[in-house]
C-alpha cells in the first residue's frame, strides 16, 4: 500500500478526519503497517510498553486475568486503541493482545503518538473518549462482579442458616 491510500484509510477512521494532510502523511510515513493471523500473538503481558496500535481492519482480543486466575476478554475492531493506557502512563503492558481473525494493525511509535496527541486536539478528544468508554467498560464489568458475589455470599449464608 503506497502512502497516499495509506493516508486515505487513515482519514477514514474518526480519530484522523480533521488532521492535516501532511501530518497524516508524516504518521503514515513514521509507522509500520502489520498484518496479524488469527490467534497470532501481538502484545504479551509485561512487554515494553514502546508504541501503541490503531486496529485498521479485523478484530483482535485484549485477554487479561482477573485475581482469582479467571480469563476475560474484549474484542476490539476498526478505529479502535490497543495500548495507548500503556504508553500514557508510562508502564509495561498488563494485557496480552491475540488476533481473532486475519488483522491489519497500524504499529505508531510512543514518541509519534504523544506527539499527534498534543499538537492535535481532535486526536486528543477521541483518545480521551475511547479511555472513558474503557473506564465505564470497567465500572460495569466490577459492578456487575460485585453483585455475584453479593449474591452468592447471600447463598451460602442460606444454605448454612447464618445471618450475613
Amino acid at each position: 500500500m503506497d502512502i497516499n491510500q495509506e493516508v486515505e484509510r487513515l482519514r477514514q477512521i474518526s480519530m484522523f478526519a480533521k488532521v492535516d494532510i501532511s501530518k497524516l502523511k508524516l504518521l503514515a510515513f513514521t509507522s509500520q503497517l502489520l498484518t496479524c493471523k488469527p490467534g497470532e500473538v501481538l502484545i504479551k503481558v509485561n512487554d515494553p510498553s514502546d508504541c501503541v496500535y490503531l486496529v485498521m481492519d479485523g478484530e483482535l482480543e485484549i485477554l487479561s486475568k482477573t485475581t482469582c486466575g479467571r480469563e476475560q476478554s474484549i474484542i476490539r475492531q476498526r478505529g479502535d486503541l490497543i495500548g495507548e493506557i500503556a504508553v500514557i502512563s508510562k508502564t509495561r503492558r498488563t494485557a496480552s493482545v491475540r488476533a481473532v481473525t486475519e488483522a491489519k494493525v497500524l504499529r505508531i511509535e510512543a514518541d509519534a503518538f504523544i506527539d499527534m496527541m498534543t499538537k492535535n486536539s481532535d486526536v486528543a478528544l477521541d483518545v480521551m473518549r475511547q479511555l472513558s468508554d474503557k473506564l465505564a467498560q470497567a465500572i460495569q464489568t466490577n459492578e456487575s462482579l460485585q453483585a455475584r458475589l453479593a449474591e452468592l455470599k447471600n447463598e451460602k449464608c442460606s444454605e448454612t442458616g447464618h445471618e450475613c
